[in-house]
């Protein structure tokens, strides 16, 4: 049986379900009323967008022009983890960016060529929605780990100051904050590992199911997806905090004013 299609009609009655969520956003005036609507606005537009675009990436079937898409999203997700960390550009752009790329290539190429053995593993087919998974994954962990870094060496930098003066190296002195941030956003990450399947089941395996997959299929995949979306993100994080250090402290090992200023 293959994928059943949802017609337009269908689609609308199944947003019709939003209605619940945003009456009980009203009725106890959270504020979040108008923002939830204009966020489903825009997921609609963007998704139909990027449906059509993605229908002529796969016609075209291009490596040059999948790789393209991949350093246009690098560079979404770096100005977005800027934005939502309000980090100065000048200083986490160059590291995020590079952390970005190389984790995303590393750990996409391999699963790709190594573990799926393509022939072609920039197949428009695989590659796309495999760096894109990756992507949106290392995006969201970026952001609350460096937020968590960069507070914490911020309001604590006494801690930070004190195990430099008592011998410590840089790198020594920088654990405690590397540790708190890691702890912070991978927790909820392995968490949901340990409950997959049993509590919970995932997204990309349901999709695949729904598609025609077979469960053991769906199952060896959603078992890969989450190891690499957990090794590039991990990975994308230490090479991000390794290159932001060299541009995050002085030649004292100083912290250097990282965050922008808040406008009156």
């Amino acid at each position: 049986m293959g994928t059943i299609d949802i017609s337009y009609t269908s689609l609308l009655i199944g947003l019709l379900l939003l209605c619940i969520p945003v009456f009980y956003l009203w009725k106890f005036r959270t504020g979040m009323v108008r923002a939830t609507l204009i966020g489903t606005a825009r997921m609609i537009v963007q998704l139909f967008l990027i449906g059509m675009y993605l229908k002529y990436l796969f016609l075209w079937n291009s490596p040059w022009i999948n790789f393209l898409w991949v350093v246009i999203m690098i560079f979404v997700a770096s100005e977005t983890a800027l934005s939502r960390t309000h980090l100065k550009r000048n200083i986490l752009l160059i590291p995020i960016s590079v952390g970005f790329l190389v984790s995303v290539t590393l750990v996409g190429l391999y699963f790709l060529g190594v573990v799926l053995q393509l022939d072609n593993v920039f197949h428009a087919q695989y590659f796309i929605p495999i760096f894109g998974i990756l992507m949106g994954n290392m995006l969201s962990s970026n952001v609350i780990a460096l937020n968590t870094y960069y507070s914490g060496l911020q309001r604590e930098q006494q801690l930070y100051y004190y195990l430099l003066g008592n011998g410590a190296t840089r790198a020594e002195a920088q654990a405690p904050f590397i540790r708190e941030a890691l702890i912070k956003s991978f927790s909820p990450l392995i968490a949901n590992i340990s409950v997959m399947g049993l509590v919970a089941l995932p997204g990309t395996m349901i999709g695949q199911i729904l598609g025609g997959s077979s469960p053991n299929v769906a199952i060896k995949y959603q078992m890969m997806i989450m190891v690499i979306t957990f090794t590039a993100s991990m990975l994308s994080l230490m090479i991000t905090i390794s290159l932001a250090s060299r541009r995050s402290f002085d030649s004292y090992g100083r912290l250097l004013h990282i965050f922008k200023e808040k406008k009156q």
